[in-house]
């Protein structure tokens, strides 16, 4: 008997395995190290996102003996956090080291000057202090550091100068009651309340020499109405617009000052009360930036105020949000200078931490400490002092790096500063320091969204349409043609078609909106009427035309539409909409129009998707075997039904898979978008107005931002919520096509 079975000779057979072997560990070990890659960036996003939600602490430095005297009515701290002024009530005013209360230097500010009766600081931010005199005179002074290394040793030398020294800033004779100061590029401003004489205002506006750049104060009296009872605050808004005047009844009457500069009386905008069951008003302060008013109630309330735009014309001031105390009745508020929070401290020694625009209480701690006079916190907002009535100078090391952060914030409506209701806004920026910083995600989500919606919804239908016939209709010879055309396509730049989109097609689309409507609607009606009437025609005639090169008898057609429909768009325009659409749908349908919109956008995104999805579509429907299709047309079937219910249902698992590849390539896109939109971020969903998306926004932002800063984790934040929901939609779409799998796999 012969043996017949191949034999392989020993060595080569030991090579064999070897090879087998070394490509499995190959293959795995690529697999292991994409995996690897994927949980190194997620853990990195997580790693710089996370301090974002490390929240606040605070440690209690050994606190010092008071060696000023008096509590202070005044405290301010220097940048670094290491000197102190503090001003006592009767003028004297004492620079001091923070690290042990040691005295600098003192000052008497009332020498040669009627007695002081007010003290008052010029803004959160600033370091002008305003001193308010017996015969109605006030005198204003800046606070100065000046940082030197004598010997390689840091040294911090504060003085104190007098601003306007050659000006008299008096407002009447009666002692000055109550005080607001506000000194601008655009002028000084100067409001008090006089022992009886009421509310006495002056203003000086800057005025520069265009030749020799000098300036000047050109002074002016402002006419202010007589109200009834004593201020327990002033306070003078941003623009020197609104003065607020507060009573300790908790009453506050709201003027504005603009409709009494031209010798009228100034008119009185708002007027009511701050609290509700006739709460007495605790304390009260300005905001960083003078447009928040921040006020605490004897019932333990503590509430935000700011003046928004009633609906009939006019101001009102607003309660925007009300703040969890616990209770507590504050004493003192204490603003940050650079950001949107303050400090509260209350009659008990509570010490507590909030931020505006976060909304939410940072941080709380019983200090048992009874405040006697003032407290202070440092510009960097990490240095917190004060002096209790035990004359002990307190101090706290504040560590509060991420305040703005909150899940409001990030994803729900805001009532920001100078808005008239709440909104989700993203703009991480501005010109001044006063600014609000508003990091909403949502217009950023929203936009990703938007530009993918659109996308999808020109590119699915047209690359999963191409590929079905294509894959099953197309002659042979027809296909490897013009398949490798369209998958050529996936290699040009999106960065190509992001300057052709900004550039060549926007002007197209917004000079010939009418005819790329007509296009859009003449497009299938034309193909359609084709197909119908070439399918009436000869038997002969129809049989010169080979079996699947049909689609090359379109092409004329598709030219003749598209030429047809932007033919059409003048007389369309002048028939339909005036003579100009763009301008038409905006008056009469109330919808703006941007250039670079969201249909741009959709059909310069939607020809960097269709070559992906066409591809892996058309690659599963030409996969789907032979014997399927044979046996239901030997069975009776249609070509139609045998796609229907044979084809597409054995080949979807892999057009599904191709329209979540191309799904996730427009959501992560950015160059397309970048250029080919407005980049505002807006939630709307009109076709006309642009977007920007999480990807833009970071392609944008993240080279100005500053290493470590709030915005610069919130760009890693935003990454990361990019990173999550293509991790989401990516697993939802493999369960998704697995099932398809398993349910049409046996077919």
């Amino acid at each position: 008997m012969v043996d017949l079975s191949l034999h392989i000779p020993a060595n080569r057979e030991k090579a064999r395995r070897y090879r087998d072997r070394l490509a499995t560990v190959g293959v795995t070990a690529g697999g292991a190290a994409v995996l690897l890659a994927i949980l190194l960036i997620f853990f990195y996003l997580l790693y710089e996102v996370l301090p974002l939600f490390g929240g606040t602490s605070v440690a209690d430095n050994t606190p010092d003996t008071w060696q000023g005297g008096a509590p202070p009515a005044y405290l301010s701290l220097e940048e670094q956090g290491e000197v102190g002024l503090a001003v006592s009530a009767g003028g004297e005013a004492i620079f001091f080291r923070v690290a042990d209360g040691r005295i600098i230097s003192r000052r008497e500010l009332g020498a040669g000057r009627a007695p002081v009766t007010v003290l008052a600081g010029a803004a959160a931010g600033g370091r002008t202090l305003a001193l308010g005199h017996a015969d109605g005179s006030v005198n204003l002074l800046r606070s100065d550091y000046r940082l030197g290394y004598p010997e390689g040793r840091r040294v911090i030398t504060p003085s104190l100068r007098s601003l306007y020294p050659d000006r008299e800033l008096r407002l009447g004779t009666g002692a000055v009651a109550a005080l607001a100061v506000q000194d601008s590029e655009d002028g000084l401003l100067l409001v008090a309340e006089l022992a009886g004489e009421g509310l006495r205002g002056l203003r000086f506006r800057r005025q520069q020499n265009p030749l020799t750049g000098e300036s000047s104060l050109e002074p002016s009296t402002l006419r202010l109405p007589a109200l009834p009872g004593q201020s327990a605050a002033l306070y003078l808004g941003a623009g020197q617009r609104w003065l607020y005047r507060l009573d300790q009844d908790g009453g506050y009457v709201v003027l504005d000052l603009q409709s009494g500069e031209d010798a009228g009386v100034a008119t009185i905008v708002d007027q009511g009360r701050l609290f509700e069951n006739g709460a007495a008003l605790a304390t009260s302060a300005m905001l960083l930036g003078d447009i928040s008013l921040l006020a605490a109630s004897e019932a333990g309330k503590l509430h935000q105020y700011f003046m928004v735009r009633d609906g009939r014309g006019g101001h009102q001031l607003q309660r925007v949000r009300s703040f969890d105390t616990g209770g507590v009745v504050v004493r003192q508020l204490v603003p940050e200078q650079r950001r949107k929070g303050f400090v509260a401290l209350g009659r008990s020694g509570e010490l507590q931490i909030f931020h505006t625009t976060a909304h939410r209480r940072l941080y709380v701690q019983a200090t048992g400490m009874d405040l006697a006079g003032q407290a202070a916190i440092s510009p960097r907002g990490d240095t917190l002092i004060a002096v209790d009535t035990a004359n002990t100078l307190h101090s706290w090391a504040v560590d509060n790096e991420h305040p703005d952060i909150s899940w409001s914030a990030l994803w729900q409506k805001v009532w920001y500063e100078s808005h008239d209701e709440p909104a989700h806004i993203w703009q991480s920026s501005a010109a001044n320091n006063d600014f609000e910083p508003k990091y909403s995600l949502a217009p950023l989500a929203f936009g990703t969204l938007k530009a993918a919606f659109y996308t999808m919804l020109i590119a699915a239908p047209l690359a999963i349409c191409g590929a079905i016939y294509t894959a099953y209709f197309m002659a042979p010879t027809l296909r490897r043609k013009v398949k490798p055309l369209i998958e050529l396509m996936e290699a040009l730049p999106t960065v190509i078609l992001g300057f052709l989109a900004g550039l060549w097609l926007a002007p197209i689309v917004e000079d010939r909106l009418a005819g790329i409507f007509s296009f859009l609607v003449l497009m299938p009606i034309g193909i359609l009427l084709f197909a119908y009437l070439f399918s009436h025609l000869p038997l002969a005639i129809r049989r010169r035309v080979p079996d699947g090169w049909d689609a090359a008898l379109l092409i004329p057609v598709v030219v003749l539409i598209g030429y047809l429909g932007f033919a059409l768009n003048g007389p369309l325009e002048q028939l339909l909409f005036g003579g100009d659409m763009r301008l038409w749908i905006g008056r009469e349908l109330g919808v703006s129009f941007d250039q670079r919109n969201s249909l741009v956008v959709g059909i310069a995104m939607g020809m960097a998707v269709i070559p992906t999805i066409f591809s892996i579509a058309e690659d599963a429907i030409f996969s789907v075997p032979g014997h399927l299709s044979d046996g239901s047309l030997a069975l009776g079937a249609t070509p139609w039904q045998t796609l229907t219910g044979v084809v597409l249902p054995t080949a979807s698992p892999g057009i599904f898979s191709g329209l979540m590849i191309g799904l996730g390539r427009a959501v992560g896109e950015t160059m397309i978008v970048l250029m080919a939109t407005g980049n505002t971020p807006i939630m709307d969903a009109n076709i006309f107005e642009g977007m920007r998306t999480l990807s833009a926004n970071i392609a944008i932002e993240m080279p100005e931002a500053e290493v470590n800063s709030t915005h610069y984790r919130i760009l890693f934040l935003a990454a990361f919520v990019l990173f999550l929901f293509t991790f989401v939609v990516n697993t939802i779409a493999e369960l998704i096509r697995q099932r398809l799998r398993s349910r049409y796999g046996s077919l």
